[in-house]
């Protein structure tokens, strides 16, 4: 499969071409498409230290738009403010058959602590903007929001941790499962059609207010019955 990660020199995306190449060829971008093949360059050398020979698939870095080309999936991996312009410079580059995930969180701050911006600003959940900007909705898949960033780039870590996966067709749904299931001590909890990503969106800064108040390190959320 090939999986380009918009947004892939950041923590979440060192983190996503991390786990995934080693099955992947995985292209992570940014609007320095140099930056991006140096970011490419160290994250290879990582992935080969830990994997070795049994490797299989690989990392390059390209720009943010290109790198949809050719793709399979595409992960959003960007703040809330750049959805519009992402999606604008996107559609000319991404197939009609390529999954759209969003991992992306609107989040604020204000002195109470960390807001979610579409319950406070009256704006829309970052899904529904994706899904506005790279229609079909049927190919936007809305996960991975609550799960540590750090534990992500640690590739000997296990997360030991749920992902809440919303999507409208359960055939992408499953198509991002599979790769949810390849990162160690992750599991993916379907909590239903794209309308209700807000929700998933939500929790992340819940997380953060607690990890802040409370002085947890690195927390993520796990349902237990």
């Amino acid at each position: 499969m090939r999986i380009g990660i918009v947004g892939g020199t950041g923590g979440m995306g060192e983190g996503f071409a991390l786990r995934w190449c080693f099955k992947h060829d995985v292209v992570i971008g940014s609007r320095d498409t140099q930056k991006a093949k140096a970011a490419a360059e160290n994250y290879i050398k990582i992935a080969r230290s830990s994997y070795g020979s049994s490797m299989i698939g690989s990392i390059s870095g390209n720009d943010n738009f290109s790198l949809a080309e050719g793709a399979d999936v595409v992960v959003l991996s960007i703040p809330y403010e750049s959805i519009d312009d992402t999606c604008k410079g996107l559609s000319s580059h991404i197939s009609t058959t390529c999954i759209v995930v969003s991992p992306i969180v609107p989040l604020g701050k204000s002195d109470a602590g960390f807001d979610y911006i579409p319950m406070v600003q009256e704006k829309k959940p970052a899904a529904e903007m994706v899904a506005e900007g790279l229609g079909p909705r049927s190919r936007i898949v809305s996960a991975f929001h609550s799960i540590s960033e750090v534990k992500l780039k640690d590739i000997k870590s296990s997360l030991d941790a749920d992902t809440f996966v919303c999507g409208d067709d359960m055939g992408c749904v499953s198509a991002v499962n599979s790769l949810i299931s390849e990162i160690n001590g992750l599991r993916s909890i379907y909590l239903g059609p794209l309308a209700m990503s807000y929700q998933a969106e939500a929790l992340t800064p819940m997380l953060l207010n607690a990890s802040r108040k409370n002085k947890i390190k690195n927390p993520g959320i796990k349902l237990v019955y």
